[in-house]
């Protein structure tokens, strides 16, 4: 019975991993097909199946070579985990590469080129790739793990009253922010291919922008409030990301002026602002257009302004359970009615306010 029960969940995970590698294939075939332009039929099928070795080897390799290291670093400090991360993923990436080019090369998907063509080019871009869908994984996962914890020490512990709305409290509001992690992963990799050739340098600083944004969305876990200055700084890297994507069509700038030293925010809360700006008021515009973030304080509260050229809305107009209308559930879980969000409409900008108190 035993036996019977591990085949069956071997078979399970390896289907799991199949099917992943397939989605994580055909995204990645679409962003290839999109940066060339025209290609004939028969061309993107071999593209997809050469896609889809590489992922499936990698993908495989680092279910297997995790399972083993996990249990021996799961007790480490964070940096040692997300180092051990980071190397093993290479190396991951290194391997699978090579495989996957021995495998291409014997299959004559690329007649003509050399192993080491097919190496390179492939290692560059899976390594990448596998770092960012890697770190977007363990981000997820480990929200998952903190949540399970949660309910299993609210099913098994007696606890006060108190530390159990506590408890629960901070179990809404993981629940809530794990819905926040970018949507943008796609629109990313497509603008980091499209610059691998003709701007590495701009590229690599595009990976190093979409790791930070995507680490501080996993470490802001750990608390329920962040320091404004790295949530500012996030910001910024979210908009150098979509600069890059949209090019002109973007115009923005952050205005920060006094003095916000040891102030707490929720997380990605001013970042939810941005990206609603870009997504509703900037990527739908054929003409673009420009967003601008500011912010002032007094003694009791702090309000942040994200303005754009947008045509409009309203709060009552957001989708349940995305965007603003977390960030208003978000705000009342921590503040109640000491926090404000409102939207209003000036000489041609729509501006989405955030009071929170200090």
């Amino acid at each position: 019975m035993a036996i019977q029960t591990n085949t069956n969940t071997r078979l399970k995970n390896g289907l799991q991993i199949l099917r992943d590698s397939v989605l994580i294939a055909v995204g990645l075939t679409f962003v290839v097909t999109v940066n060339q332009g025209s290609i004939r039929p028969s061309v993107i099928f071999v593209i997809l199946v050469e896609i889809l070795v590489y992922t499936s080897l990698i993908m495989f390799l680092a279910h297997g070579v995790f399972y083993r290291i996990e249990p021996l670093i799961c007790d480490r400090r964070a940096s040692v985990q997300w180092t051990v991360f980071v190397v093993v993923m290479v190396a991951i990436s290194g391997v699978g590469s090579m495989v996957g080019s021995l495998l291409v090369a014997g299959l004559r998907l690329e007649p003509g080129e050399t192993l080491a063509y097919l190496f390179d080019r492939s290692f560059k871009i899976s390594a990448i790739v596998s770092l960012i869908i890697g770190v977007n994984e363990a981000a997820f996962a480990r929200l998952r793990d903190q949540l399970a914890d949660t309910q299993l020490k609210l099913r098994t512990e007696e606890l006060a009253r108190e530390r159990a709305l506590k408890l629960a409290t901070e179990a809404q509001l993981s629940s809530l922010e794990s819905r926040l992690h970018p949507h943008f992963l796609y629109n990313t990799l497509n603008s980091i291919s499209s610059l691998i050739h003709s701007d590495p340098v701009r590229a690599e600083r595009m990976v190093e922008r979409m790791a930070a944004l995507l680490r501080f969305t996993l470490d802001s876990h750990n608390g329920g409030l962040v320091g404004f200055e790295k949530e500012i700084k996030i910001v910024r890297d979210y908009l150098e990301i979509e600069q890059a994507r949209l090019g002109s069509r973007l115009h923005w700038g952050v205005e920060i002026k006094g003095d916000f030293e040891g102030l707490k925010i929720p997380p990605l809360s001013i970042q939810t602002l941005v990206e609603n700006s870009i997504k509703f008021a900037i990527a739908t515009n054929r003409e673009g257009g420009e967003v601008r973030v500011s912010a002032d304080r007094n003694d009791s509260s702090l309000r942040v302004n994200v303005a754009d050229t947008g045509e409009g809305f309203t709060l009552e107009s957001a989708p349940a359970g995305h965007g603003l209308d977390n960030l208003r559930s978000r705000l009342a879980v921590l503040y109640g009615e000491s926090a404000e969000l409102r939207v209003g409409q000036s000489d041609g900008w729509t501006t989405v306010s955030m009071k929170v108190p200090i």
